[in-house]
């Protein structure tokens, strides 16, 4: 039996090297917010999330309170006989903390999401549980193995001009050929710009966080469908659902659903009206590692389409819970993207430092119990702003792997 006996909570603010500008928002840093367990032996793991309001109506702010307040308090001297109850307990949680710690329609996917990963990687290592080939599962072995044919894409940033050019120069000699452009209702001139420098043999999709109408979304789609754009991500307003099922069926265009869901009613109500030909499956957004892995599952079950995405400013930390998601499902997932590091943020905190190579192919998997990865606190600490400590007093170094 293993228990929780203290944690630490940190907003975080890491700096990016370049501004990320989208349709919706605008960032210089991360805007996370990084959990830290210990167990009653002494075992240390770290969870990560990134709230944004835009998407699940959550921010770092109300993010830091509602562990602090509401969810950590009760985590304290929770246990765990084994690392299957670990996985059944966020399975029944399904991305939300239960309902006697918080009511269920409060905003929160994003919160669970550091308990969730915090909670994997800590008693990952108090059970010697091993993720780097998949999460455990008595009832659903995971395939263990990489697609061999998926790799890592690149998303440009909406700001356009030099920066777009020399990203996408360097993501052509880089072997890079599949390319997501952020656009709005005027920046659409990085579409031909990537068609240009990539080639007529790349795939390019367009995300448009949610900048369009109905009448701009059918024009702008038909017209860079002549450009070869393959996939339209969020075209419309999140809540606008049967405009998407009308805009996919008027055009004929492929529509991918982002910012529309992020838990399992909300993805139901899109597979019924029929609104999207695929899902981006973000695990920030979906409730953590355990729920994103039933949202793939049911949209693979549904014959859609299957990116797995990422929140912009992911340390390493995340993007070892998206390569446990990967391997976890096997075959099935088209596209995915994450895997940044140090291209986009100053400083990663994490080790290995997890960085998509040439031609987009994945980095390798950490080794070791839980996530496999170790923790720079003094990273965290040095660019974090509120901090918080609960329970038993952990120590003022996180431990490395040996």
């Amino acid at each position: 039996m293993a228990r929780i006996v203290g944690a630490e909570l940190y907003e975080l603010d890491l700096p990016f090297r370049h501004p990320f500008r989208h349709a919706a928002a605008e960032r210089l840093h991360s805007e996370s917010v990084f959990v830290r367990c210990m167990t009653d032996a002494g075992q240390i793991g770290f969870g990560e999330t990134l709230p944004r309001r835009y998407v699940t109506g959550e921010e770092q702010r109300t993010t830091f309170d509602l562990l602090g307040e509401r969810i950590l308090p009760r985590l304290l001297d929770t246990s765990f006989g084994s690392f299957e109850q670990v996985r059944a307990f966020l399975a029944r949680c399904d991305g939300k903390a239960p309902s006697e710690w918080l009511p269920r329609d409060t905003p929160q996917v994003a919160t669970w999401c550091a308990v969730d990963l915090a909670l994997l990687d800590t008693f990952g290592r108090a059970f010697d549980a091993d993720l780097s080939n998949g999460l455990p599962d008595a009832s659903r072995p995971p395939a263990g193995t990489w697609p061999e044919t998926l790799r890592y894409g690149l998303v440009l940033s909406g700001e356009g001009g030099r920066h777009a050019f020399e990203t996408l120069l360097r993501a052509r000699l880089y072997g890079l050929r599949d390319i997501k452009v952020k656009v709005d209702r005027r920046s659409v001139a990085g579409v031909r710009l990537a068609r240009r420098l990539l080639g007529r043999r790349a795939h390019v999709r367009v995300d448009c966080n949610m900048a369009w109408t109905r009448e701009e979304a059918r024009a702008a789609m038909i017209g860079m469908s002549r450009d070869g754009v393959e996939s339209f991500e969020q075209p419309l307003a999140a809540g606008d659902v049967d405009g998407m099922a009308r805009l996919a069926a008027d055009t004929g265009l492929a529509i991918m659903a982002d910012e529309s869901f992020h838990d399992a009613v909300s993805l139901e109500r899109l597979i019924d009206a029929r609104a999207c030909a695929s899902f981006n499956v973000r695990i920030a957004k979906c409730g953590g590692l355990v729920a994103s892995l039933a949202r793939c599952r049911r949209v693979l079950d549904a014959g859609l389409g299957l990116q797995i995405g990422c929140q912009v400013g992911e340390t390493s930390q995340l993007s070892a819970a998206q390569m446990i998601l990967v391997r976890t499902l096997g075959q099935g997932v088209q596209r995915i993207e994450g895997c940044y590091g140090e291209r986009l943020l100053r400083v990663d905190p994490v080790r290995p430092r997890l960085q998509f190579r040439r031609r987009g192919a994945p980095p390798p998997a950490p080794a070791g119990p839980g996530f496999g990865t170790a923790v720079d606190l003094g990273i965290i600490q040095r660019h974090s702003g509120r901090r918080l400590a609960l329970g038993a007093p952990l120590p003022s170094a996180a431990k490395e792997l040996s």
